[in-house]
């Protein structure tokens, strides 16, 4: 079994690993009128896709993505889970190595 402090190291290597990462949301609307669900009568296939996030004075921010970003997005929004499970996992560790600490 490995000590707290192995464990640790391996987290913040494997932290380091996805440091290509964004918050946010990806969605995709109708390009002709902007809506998730479109009801145009208009019949198309052409969808417009947006990353949404909340900047630091949470107000929502969108940003266009193009089609040909769209699976390196994908990725760094993957990435960003990643990073909250990696995160959490630390942050019990050094709590562990915290405890063990003489006082």
């Amino acid at each position: 079994m490995k000590t707290p402090i192995h464990r640790r190291d391996a987290l913040l290597r494997k932290f380091e690993q996805c440091s290509y990462f964004v918050r946010g949301s990806l969605n995709s609307v109708c390009a002709t009128c902007n809506r998730a669900i479109c009801i145009c009568e208009k019949e198309t296939t052409r969808r417009a896709y947006r990353l949404t996030y909340k900047d630091n004075q949470q107000k929502t921010r969108i940003v266009y993505v193009s089609r040909s970003r769209l699976a390196e997005i994908r990725r760094m929004i993957a990435n960003y889970a990643k990073i909250r499970k990696i995160m959490e996992q630390l942050i019990e560790t050094n709590i562990e190595i915290f405890k063990k600490q003489p006082r």
